[in-house]
């Protein structure tokens, strides 16, 4: 199984009760095989131009494990939901990410040594 990114624009009319239209989600992914790794909800934010005439939506944001045929149909199926604005499922860069996670581990090593020379 692969990852991937998925982030799902969400009506902001239904914003007070977010559960229904995230487990519908949800479901898609595990009934077409995945596993939900990570799951950010990021709140209404003001979008960048209308969509169906709204300038609000939910962000929710989900990292994912998937066959290699589950993102054409959850595809499909987000296409066609009228709670989900837009949608962007996109494969994970595994080197990206690795280079990410380095640069992280680096970035505290130094900022624990200036830390320790402070002290001194």
């Amino acid at each position: 199984m692969k990852e991937y990114e998925l982030t799902v624009l969400i009506h902001p009319d239904l914003e007070t009760d977010l559960n229904a239209p995230l487990d519908k989600v949800r479901t898609l992914v595990k009934d077409n095989g995945g596993e939900i790794v990570k799951e950010d909800n990021s709140g209404k934010k003001r979008l960048a131009y209308r969509i169906n005439n709204q300038d609000f939506a939910v962000y929710v944001s989900m990292d994912v494990k998937l066959p290699a045929d589950a993102p054409l149909k959850i595809s499909n199926v987000l296409n066609i939901t009228d709670s989900v604005l837009r949608y962007l499922l996109v494969k994970t860069d595994e080197k990206g990410r690795a280079l990410l996670e380095d640069a992280k581990k680096r970035a505290a090593e130094r900022g624990e040594s200036d830390e320790d020379e402070s002290e001194e």
